[in-house]
């Protein structure tokens, strides 16, 4: 395959999202978040929202009448030895906590069910996404770094989209019901409890500066880590590894990422402790101020025990609404920078999309006649066009071969036809329609793709066939299988076609893989058929077996073949030789030959 096809060719300019960045880029990026952006994800449970709210408020209201309710026990009840009073005293207590309870459970149901369905928003829309990307964005992205986003990142933000909203909704109203409370009680002793505010928000602000950034190098080395299990642990990495004996060198630097992922963690968690431990301290503290208040000679005698026991358990009630604003505060800021990175993805331009009017085709009326018109590429960031000023006419159920060095062109143009990219001048069509005017699905439809890196999924033979058409009968997929070839092979294995592939196909020879590709692409019965250098990598032997499936497959169809081994288009009845981008011989086989120019230097 060519050194500059989609495959291996990355882009030298533009942003990576992949690539490693500083600390600084991620804290500005971070700070560029919009919380509204972030409150737009909860737009469409605006009604769910609204009950979880109402529930809170309610829950909040009921859990204040507890401290009246005790201050009439100890002043009440108790000293006027008031039997009845009591018994009533101590049932409300008691409904007024199981009415707590029940809100309490109805509003997490609602607010986690809420929460799940914004991260299955987010998981879907960013694999959406991505899914409509152009094959430049996955030369230069680690496929684990995709992998982490989707799954730690998000995962990273779950317990902050499932409970933020709810949390600061409860402790809100909470705080703001227990200091109405506090004051109709006493507003001195109020004016003594409230003083720890300023401190308070000051640190928090600290914290959540300090955890957002260690929060940004977490993510980036749970992403290596995941790079590190992805390269590592497939099939490929394992063969890799074994056969070149670097076992101990991957395991040794998988060790060294997950004990910069300890530090991270331990740095996470422990970040500004010391600074909220303080702020316990002080709030454990007023308590003790109060009852030394409540005894100076100037209030001594102006409010009863049960005044003061229930305003100490008002106060008590503050200091964990009050903390959890705190926390959530510091939980949303470093969060900020986990909704950096899913946002980073979800704003990627799409290089390859739907056009804004498609043509309605049917598929299976196509001729399948392509064009290359005055076709010229260039990779993004790269100032040399990898292909320029190309100009082919491969009429309808004929047989095109691009021959020509590696790194020619070859495969680049092939990639255009399919539209796995789109070219930067000129055109591609097919029976006159740019490639660019059908809708993606309709393209994949007319065109066929067969490379030499066959990829098979981890499932069964049949759902690998499937794949290309998942309505498929079993008899279509066993015709698409005798067609290719391979029907014989794959009746001879243990389970038949329910047998299982093993990882990327691993279980099939090359020959035998490029076979059930060659089965699966015939089940789509597309007009234009694009080989991809699709037997380069076979012996002879099997060779000639894939090449009589090929043959199979091409009748009746526009054929582009990228030839590695001459022998393979010598019956092609049009042979285009590239060189660095452009057309420089063209005819059959036997003109070139005769005309001794680089088709026959290649050929000889």
């Amino acid at each position: 395959m060519d050194h500059n096809t989609p495959q291996t060719r990355e882009p030298r300019g533009g942003r990576r999202p992949g690539s490693q960045k500083s600390t600084a880029a991620e804290k500005a990026q971070a700070r560029e978040v919009s919380l509204r952006r972030i409150g737009r994800l909860f737009a469409a449970y605006r009604l769910q929202l609204v009950v979880v709210i109402a529930i809170i408020v309610l829950s909040s209201i009921a859990g204040m009448a507890s401290p009246f309710l005790l201050r009439a026990v100890i002043d009440d009840a108790l000293p006027q030895q008031n039997l009845g009073l009591l018994i009533w005293l101590v049932v409300g207590m008691l409904v007024v906590a199981a009415i707590t309870a029940v809100l309490g459970v109805i509003q997490t149901w609602i607010s986690t069910k809420v929460g799940q369905q914004v991260m299955h928003s987010l998981r879907t829309g960013v694999f959406a996404h991505l899914q409509r990307q152009s094959m430049a964005f996955f030369t230069r992205t680690r496929t684990g770094e995709v992998q982490s986003r989707i799954t730690n990142d998000i995962g990273g933000m779950e317990s902050v989209v499932t409970s933020t909203a709810a949390s600061i909704a409860s402790n809100l109203t909470t705080a703001i019901a227990t200091a109405v409370a506090m004051a109709a009680l006493s507003w001195k002793l109020s004016l003594i409890s409230l003083i720890v505010m300023p401190p308070a928000i000051y640190l928090t602000r600290k914290v959540a500066t300090m955890r957002r950034e260690i929060t940004a190098a977490r993510q980036r080395e749970l992403a290596n880590l995941n790079v590190a299990i992805e390269e590592g642990l497939s099939i490929s990495g394992i063969q890799l590894s074994k056969t070149m004996g670097s076992a101990p060198s991957l395991i040794a630097r998988f060790a060294a990422s997950s004990a910069r992922l300890i530090d991270l963690e331990l740095r996470s968690q422990l970040a500004g402790r010391w600074r909220m431990a303080s702020m316990s301290l002080i709030f454990a503290a007023i308590p003790a101020a109060i009852y030394l208040s409540a005894g100076l000679p100037g209030t001594r005698g102006s409010m009863t025990i049960g005044t003061l026991v229930a305003f100490t358990a008002l106060q008590n009630g503050l200091f964990r609404p009050l903390m959890g604003l705190l926390n959530v505060g510091v939980s949303l800021t470093s969060s900020l920078a986990l909704f950096a990175r899913i946002f980073e993805y979800l704003d990627l331009p799409v290089d390859v999309d739907e056009p804004a009017r498609p043509v309605v085709v049917d598929a299976a009326r196509m001729a399948g006649h392509v064009r290359f018109e005055d076709v010229t590429f260039a990779y993004g960031g790269s100032p040399a066009a990898a292909v320029a000023g190309v100009n082919i006419d491969v009429p309808a159920g004929t047989t095109l071969a691009l021959v020509g060095e590696t790194g020619s062109g070859k495969s680049t143009l092939a990639s255009l036809v399919a539209r796995l990219y789109d070219t930067t001048g000129g055109r591609v069509t097919i029976d006159g329609i740019d490639v660019r005017d059908f809708a993606l699905g309709d393209l994949a439809q007319i065109v066929g793709v067969v490379s030499q890196e066959t990829y098979l999924l981890h499932t069964t033979v049949r759902e690998n066939l499937r794949y290309a058409k998942p309505d498929a009968t079993d008899a279509e997929i066993e015709g698409a299988a005798r067609a290719a070839q391979v029907h014989e092979l794959i009746a001879s294995l243990p389970e038949g076609y329910d047998t299982m592939v093993g990882s990327r196909g691993h279980r099939f020879s090359g020959g035998e893989k490029q076979r059930i590709a060659i089965a699966r692409t015939l089940l789509r019965n597309p007009r234009v058929l694009v080989l991809d250098e699709a037997t380069s990598a076979l012996d002879t032997e099997t060779e000639r077996a894939v090449q009589h499936a090929f043959d199979e497959l091409a009748q009746g169809r526009t054929t582009i073949t990228i030839a590695h081994r001459l022998s393979t288009v010598r019956d092609a009845e049009q042979i285009v030789v590239i060189d660095h981008g452009r057309v420089i011989e063209s005819g059959t086989h036997a003109s070139l030959v005769q005309d001794a120019g680089r088709y026959a230097a290649l050929a000889s």
